[in-house]
């Protein structure tokens, strides 16, 4: 199993087996704390091999930088990678929307994927906080 993409994203979508991307990103910069990010979603894109047909289980675990879990309980996705005859390798693509994610505090954060109880990869998100600047000082 190869994981070939995992971004963060302002949307996306898995149409007949291709994956559709839009504005990834990985800093936020917020002026007021806890940031409450209206949308995003999590995509990410994994090659199978023949000898990995069969059911997978992907877990999904949102973190900040102290290790506690921004979403609970963590995501857990079934994918299923049935091998047609005439191929050698299948792709998977796995969307997960999130709405209104409340990130306490400015730092890094991680979304770490796992594959069958293994590491796969993560993703990094920065959190910045630039406040507004005062109207009228001088």
């Amino acid at each position: 199993m190869q994981i070939q993409l995992a971004v963060l994203c302002d949307a996306a979508t898995d149409y007949n087996g291709k994956l559709n991307l839009l504005g990834t990103f990985d800093t936020l910069i917020t002026s007021q704390l806890p940031a409450i990010h209206p949308q995003c979603a999590i995509a990410l894109r994994l090659t199978f091999n023949k000898a990995e047909e069969g059911r997978h289980i992907l877990k999904i675990n949102f973190t900040d930088e102290d290790g506690r879990p921004i979403l609970t309980p963590q995501l857990e996705l079934m994918l299923e990678a049935l091998m047609p005859d005439d191929s050698i390798f299948l792709s998977r693509n796995a969307v997960v929307v999130l709405q209104n994610l409340k990130l306490d505090r400015a730092g890094l954060y991680s979304v770490e994927i796992t594959v069958d109880g293994k590491q796969g990869t993560n993703i990094p998100l920065l959190v910045k906080y630039m406040p507004q600047p005062q109207a009228g000082g001088h």
